[in-house]
Protein backbone atom coordinates (compact mmCIF):
# COMPACT_ATOMS: atom_id res chain seq x y z
CA UNK A 1 0.00 0.00 0.00
CA UNK A 2 2.67 2.60 0.72
CA UNK A 3 4.82 1.53 -2.02
CA UNK A 4 1.34 2.23 -4.55
CA UNK A 5 1.01 5.48 -2.56
CA UNK A 6 4.77 6.45 -3.40
CA UNK A 7 4.18 6.04 -7.40
CA UNK A 8 0.45 7.67 -7.80
CA UNK A 9 2.58 10.87 -5.97
CA UNK A 10 5.34 10.29 -8.20
CA UNK A 11 2.75 10.11 -11.19
CA UNK A 12 0.80 13.08 -10.09
CA UNK A 13 3.62 15.62 -8.98
CA UNK A 14 3.52 17.78 -6.55
CA UNK A 15 0.17 20.11 -6.46
CA UNK A 16 1.93 23.15 -5.09
CA UNK A 17 4.74 22.87 -7.95
CA UNK A 18 4.24 25.86 -10.94
CA UNK A 19 4.08 23.27 -14.36
CA UNK A 20 7.09 24.53 -16.69
CA UNK A 21 4.89 25.67 -18.96
CA UNK A 22 2.05 27.86 -17.02
CA UNK A 23 1.65 32.18 -17.32
CA UNK A 24 3.59 32.02 -13.77
CA UNK A 25 6.71 30.24 -14.98
CA UNK A 26 6.62 32.36 -17.77
CA UNK A 27 6.09 35.21 -15.58
CA UNK A 28 8.72 34.73 -13.67
CA UNK A 29 11.32 34.33 -16.91
CA UNK A 30 9.88 37.90 -18.29
CA UNK A 31 10.65 39.37 -14.59
CA UNK A 32 14.31 37.83 -14.41
CA UNK A 33 14.88 39.56 -18.28
CA UNK A 34 13.23 42.67 -17.25
CA UNK A 35 15.93 42.92 -14.23
CA UNK A 36 18.77 41.99 -16.20
CA UNK A 37 18.25 44.84 -18.86
CA UNK A 38 17.53 47.34 -16.18
CA UNK A 39 20.84 46.27 -14.25
CA UNK A 40 22.76 46.84 -18.02
CA UNK A 41 20.72 49.73 -19.05
CA UNK A 42 21.89 51.55 -15.65
CA UNK A 43 25.35 51.63 -16.24
CA UNK A 44 26.47 54.83 -17.41
CA UNK A 45 29.61 56.22 -19.82
CA UNK A 46 31.57 57.35 -17.35
CA UNK A 47 30.92 54.03 -15.05
CA UNK A 48 32.48 51.85 -18.34
CA UNK A 49 35.37 54.87 -18.56
CA UNK A 50 36.53 53.55 -14.93
CA UNK A 51 35.76 49.73 -15.24
CA UNK A 52 38.02 49.69 -18.61
CA UNK A 53 41.05 50.52 -15.89
CA UNK A 54 44.36 52.43 -15.83
CA UNK A 55 44.94 51.38 -19.68
CA UNK A 56 42.08 53.94 -20.65
CA UNK A 57 44.61 57.29 -19.48
CA UNK A 58 47.05 56.07 -22.43
CA UNK A 59 43.81 56.15 -24.63
CA UNK A 60 42.40 58.99 -23.89
CA UNK A 61 45.93 60.51 -23.95
CA UNK A 62 46.25 59.53 -27.55
CA UNK A 63 42.51 60.63 -28.57
CA UNK A 64 43.55 64.08 -27.22
CA UNK A 65 46.64 64.04 -28.99
CA UNK A 66 44.03 63.19 -32.11
CA UNK A 67 41.77 65.90 -31.86
CA UNK A 68 44.28 68.13 -31.36
CA UNK A 69 46.27 67.80 -34.18
CA UNK A 70 42.94 67.41 -36.39
CA UNK A 71 42.12 71.19 -35.36
CA UNK A 72 45.67 72.34 -35.44
CA UNK A 73 46.08 70.62 -38.99
CA UNK A 74 42.75 71.80 -40.39
CA UNK A 75 43.19 75.72 -39.41
CA UNK A 76 46.83 75.79 -40.82
CA UNK A 77 45.62 74.17 -43.97
CA UNK A 78 42.61 76.14 -44.59
CA UNK A 79 44.86 79.42 -43.72
CA UNK A 80 47.61 78.08 -46.03
CA UNK A 81 45.03 78.37 -48.99
CA UNK A 82 43.13 81.40 -48.42
CA UNK A 83 44.51 82.71 -51.16
CA UNK A 84 42.53 84.97 -53.50
CA UNK A 85 41.86 84.60 -57.04
CA UNK A 86 43.58 87.51 -58.23
CA UNK A 87 46.87 86.69 -56.83
CA UNK A 88 48.23 85.10 -59.93
CA UNK A 89 46.37 87.64 -62.19
CA UNK A 90 47.66 90.19 -60.49
CA UNK A 91 51.55 88.51 -60.34
CA UNK A 92 51.34 88.25 -63.65
CA UNK A 93 50.47 92.01 -64.51
CA UNK A 94 53.48 93.43 -62.80
CA UNK A 95 55.81 91.19 -64.10
CA UNK A 96 54.58 92.04 -67.85
CA UNK A 97 54.94 95.79 -66.26
CA UNK A 98 58.34 95.02 -64.81
CA UNK A 99 57.60 96.16 -61.65
CA UNK A 100 59.21 93.29 -60.05
CA UNK A 101 59.30 95.28 -56.76
CA UNK A 102 55.35 95.71 -56.88
CA UNK A 103 54.90 91.77 -57.60
CA UNK A 104 57.36 91.28 -54.22
CA UNK A 105 54.76 93.45 -51.94
CA UNK A 106 51.91 92.14 -53.48
CA UNK A 107 53.49 88.50 -52.24
CA UNK A 108 54.09 89.85 -48.85
CA UNK A 109 50.84 91.30 -48.57
CA UNK A 110 49.63 87.08 -48.96
CA UNK A 111 51.53 85.13 -46.14
CA UNK A 112 50.50 82.50 -47.59
CA UNK A 113 52.86 78.96 -48.98
CA UNK A 114 52.24 79.44 -52.28
CA UNK A 115 53.12 83.33 -52.05
CA UNK A 116 55.97 82.45 -50.52
CA UNK A 117 57.00 80.17 -53.31
CA UNK A 118 56.20 82.84 -56.19
CA UNK A 119 58.03 85.42 -54.10
CA UNK A 120 61.15 83.21 -53.90
CA UNK A 121 60.73 82.79 -57.91
CA UNK A 122 60.64 86.57 -58.19
CA UNK A 123 64.08 86.98 -56.37
CA UNK A 124 65.81 84.55 -58.58
CA UNK A 125 64.35 86.32 -61.93
CA UNK A 126 67.91 87.23 -64.00
CA UNK A 127 68.76 83.93 -63.75
CA UNK A 128 68.61 81.19 -65.93
CA UNK A 129 65.39 79.64 -66.12
CA UNK A 130 66.03 76.28 -65.27
CA UNK A 131 67.72 77.74 -62.21
CA UNK A 132 64.31 79.79 -61.10
CA UNK A 133 62.14 76.73 -61.48
CA UNK A 134 64.37 74.86 -59.24
CA UNK A 135 64.26 77.26 -56.32
CA UNK A 136 60.34 77.51 -56.96
CA UNK A 137 60.24 73.81 -56.48
CA UNK A 138 62.48 73.64 -53.41
CA UNK A 139 60.45 76.33 -52.17
CA UNK A 140 57.69 74.33 -52.59
CA UNK A 141 58.22 71.01 -51.51
CA UNK A 142 59.68 72.88 -48.12
CA UNK A 143 56.72 74.71 -47.60
CA UNK A 144 54.55 71.57 -48.61
CA UNK A 145 56.17 69.47 -45.98
CA UNK A 146 55.53 72.29 -43.08
CA UNK A 147 51.78 71.67 -43.79
CA UNK A 148 52.20 67.89 -43.75
CA UNK A 149 53.49 68.56 -40.20
CA UNK A 150 52.15 65.76 -37.36
CA UNK A 151 49.35 64.35 -40.36
CA UNK A 152 51.63 61.22 -40.16
CA UNK A 153 51.17 60.87 -36.44
CA UNK A 154 47.41 60.27 -36.93
CA UNK A 155 48.48 57.22 -39.00
CA UNK A 156 50.64 56.37 -35.80
CA UNK A 157 47.43 56.62 -33.45
CA UNK A 158 45.28 55.04 -35.93
CA UNK A 159 47.01 52.12 -36.01
CA UNK A 160 48.29 52.17 -32.15
CA UNK A 161 45.04 52.60 -30.28
CA UNK A 162 43.06 49.45 -31.43
CA UNK A 163 46.05 47.65 -29.81
CA UNK A 164 46.52 49.08 -27.24
CA UNK A 165 43.13 48.48 -26.04
CA UNK A 166 43.08 45.03 -26.90
CA UNK A 167 46.13 44.97 -24.29
CA UNK A 168 44.02 46.37 -21.79
CA UNK A 169 41.26 43.41 -22.54
CA UNK A 170 43.51 40.85 -22.85
CA UNK A 171 44.98 42.28 -19.56
CA UNK A 172 41.34 42.08 -18.12
CA UNK A 173 40.58 38.32 -18.85
CA UNK A 174 43.95 37.44 -17.47
CA UNK A 175 42.93 38.79 -13.88
CA UNK A 176 39.41 36.95 -14.37
CA UNK A 177 41.03 33.40 -14.80
CA UNK A 178 43.34 34.54 -12.16
CA UNK A 179 40.79 34.61 -9.69
CA UNK A 180 38.73 31.77 -11.00
CA UNK A 181 42.16 29.98 -10.93
CA UNK A 182 42.55 31.36 -6.76
CA UNK A 183 38.79 30.94 -5.83
CA UNK A 184 37.57 27.94 -7.84
CA UNK A 185 34.45 29.47 -8.53
CA UNK A 186 34.10 29.32 -12.29
CA UNK A 187 31.08 30.77 -12.17
CA UNK A 188 29.48 32.71 -15.51
CA UNK A 189 28.11 35.36 -13.47
CA UNK A 190 31.63 35.88 -12.52
CA UNK A 191 33.15 35.50 -15.84
CA UNK A 192 30.67 37.63 -17.88
CA UNK A 193 30.32 40.17 -15.28
CA UNK A 194 33.89 40.98 -15.67
CA UNK A 195 34.56 40.43 -19.80
CA UNK A 196 32.16 43.22 -20.12
CA UNK A 197 34.15 45.84 -18.56
CA UNK A 198 37.09 44.94 -19.42
CA UNK A 199 35.98 45.47 -23.59
CA UNK A 200 35.85 48.87 -22.88
CA UNK A 201 39.04 49.18 -23.84
CA UNK A 202 39.12 47.77 -27.03
CA UNK A 203 35.74 49.66 -28.01
CA UNK A 204 37.48 52.65 -26.78
CA UNK A 205 40.96 51.66 -28.99
CA UNK A 206 38.73 51.04 -31.63
CA UNK A 207 36.70 54.12 -31.73
CA UNK A 208 40.12 56.11 -31.68
CA UNK A 209 41.44 54.35 -34.04
CA UNK A 210 38.70 55.05 -36.47
CA UNK A 211 38.82 58.83 -35.73
CA UNK A 212 42.78 59.26 -36.24
CA UNK A 213 42.48 56.95 -39.76
CA UNK A 214 39.61 59.60 -40.88
CA UNK A 215 41.66 62.32 -40.02
CA UNK A 216 44.72 61.41 -41.57
CA UNK A 217 42.81 60.89 -45.02
CA UNK A 218 41.13 63.98 -44.36
CA UNK A 219 43.73 65.93 -43.98
CA UNK A 220 46.28 64.33 -46.45
CA UNK A 221 43.06 65.42 -48.99
CA UNK A 222 43.36 68.84 -47.90
CA UNK A 223 47.25 68.60 -48.59
CA UNK A 224 46.87 67.60 -51.80
CA UNK A 225 44.41 70.10 -52.90
CA UNK A 226 46.90 72.40 -51.70
CA UNK A 227 50.06 70.66 -53.70
CA UNK A 228 47.85 70.34 -56.83
CA UNK A 229 47.36 74.45 -56.64
CA UNK A 230 50.84 75.13 -55.55
CA UNK A 231 52.52 72.97 -58.96
CA UNK A 232 49.70 74.85 -61.25
CA UNK A 233 50.42 78.50 -60.28
CA UNK A 234 54.02 77.51 -60.24
CA UNK A 235 53.97 76.52 -64.18
CA UNK A 236 51.69 79.92 -64.26
CA UNK A 237 54.59 81.70 -63.06
CA UNK A 238 57.23 79.84 -65.04
CA UNK A 239 54.76 80.67 -68.06
CA UNK A 240 54.84 84.39 -67.49
CA UNK A 241 58.74 84.08 -67.24
CA UNK A 242 59.16 82.39 -71.06
CA UNK A 243 56.47 84.92 -72.45
CA UNK A 244 58.85 87.86 -71.55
Amino acid sequence: MTLLSLFLQLQVGDPTATPAGSPAAADSAVTAANQAVAQASGLSLIDLIFAGGWIMVPLFLLLFLTVYIMIERYLTIRKAGAVPESFMPGIGNLMVKGDLQGAKMLCAQNPTPLARMIEKGIRRVGLPLNEIETSVENVGKIEIARLEKNINVLGIVAGIAPMLGFVGTIIGVIKIFYAISSTGDFGIAQISGGLYTKMVTSAAGLIIGIIAHIGYHWLSIMVERMVFRMEHSAVEFMDILQDN
